[in-house]
């Protein structure tokens, strides 16, 4: 099998936990040359110190010469960073990204594409509740999913290059409609986290008399609300930008908690222990 890079110089907007590991993971196996850009200085300072990168640049002007373009910040800022770095894209150069909304964005960066130039929308499904550059790893993705988006105007040759990246770097690749994209990822992702910041958000408005009650927490809540420590500023972007299909999954989620709420007011043994039985299956099958 080929193993020569796919890429001679890529440039990494963001170099945090998903930026951060996709550059380690990519250096001379993928990209000959992997170039670090952030607005955070002391991010590329650490980038530099831990070896995720071969060097960095100034943004926007650092991407100038390179043949791959990964954005990696919060997906609030997505257009604004393509916006900036679109006059400094080399001919033939590709861009992607790793946010975790699409539907609408992607004709919107699209539209900040240069003619020459190319745009594949991506989404790894990786990550922890840690952030930054110290969290990154070089073997986040090995075995994960990674969602791809194009669209009618995703250039053919672009999306096999932004495939076999992805491959490399140990993912499955699934091909996806942008729109669809974000209707499961609302259930998916995106509903989780709310569930666990307002679980979170619940215990502290009902803490009495300013008693610690995370003092009498156990394994379950620590578990259970895990993600509720994922940065705040990326999620509360994702949730701006997904709003219709996030608002619609809470109503959904309402609704079934409304359920459960009947049948413990109506002592439902029955009908309680059909709903956790079917819902202890589902959870035995995820890994």
């Amino acid at each position: 099998m080929n193993r020569e890079p796919i890429f001679e110089r890529m440039a990494v907007i963001g170099v945090g936990l998903i930026g951060g590991s996709l550059a380690q993971s990519c250096r001379a196996r993928i990209a000959r040359c992997v170039v670090g850009l952030d607005t955070d200085r002391a991010h590329l300072k650490e980038a530099v110190t831990l070896g995720l990168v071969d060097q960095v640049a100034d943004f926007p002007t650092g991407v100038e010469g390179a043949d791959l373009v990964v954005v990696a910040v919060p997906v609030g800022v997505v257009l604004q960073v393509v916006h900036a770095v679109a006059p400094y894209l080399a001919p033939g150069c590709i861009v992607t990204d790793v946010g975790s909304v699409k539907g609408d964005l992607v004709a919107a960066v699209e539209a900040e594409i240069p003619p020459g130039r190319h745009y594949v929308p991506g989404h790894p499904i990786a990550g922890t509740e840690r952030s930054g550059p110290e969290a990154a790893s070089p073997a986040l993705f090995e075995g994960s999913l990674c969602v791809i988006t194009p669209s009618s105007r995703t250039s053919e040759e672009a999306l096999k290059k932004v495939i076999h990246l992805w491959e490399r770097a140990g993912s499955h690749v699934v091909l996806m409609d942008p729109f669809r994209h974000d209707q499961i990822f609302a259930l998916m992702s995106h509903l989780p986290h709310v569930v666990a910041y307002a679980l979170i958000g619940t215990i502290l408005n009902h803490a009495d008399g300013g008693e610690d009650l995370l003092h009498f927490s156990a394994g379950g809540l620590r578990d259970f609300t895990r993600i509720a420590a994922s940065h705040p500023v990326m999620w509360r972007d994702i949730l701006i930008q997904n709003r219709g299909e996030v608002l619609e999954s809470i109503a959904k989620f309402r609704e079934v908690l409304e359920q459960i709420e009947e049948m413990i007011r109506t002592e439902d043994a029955a009908r309680l222990i059909q709903e956790f039985q079917r819902a202890k299956e589902v959870r035995e099958q995820l890994r």
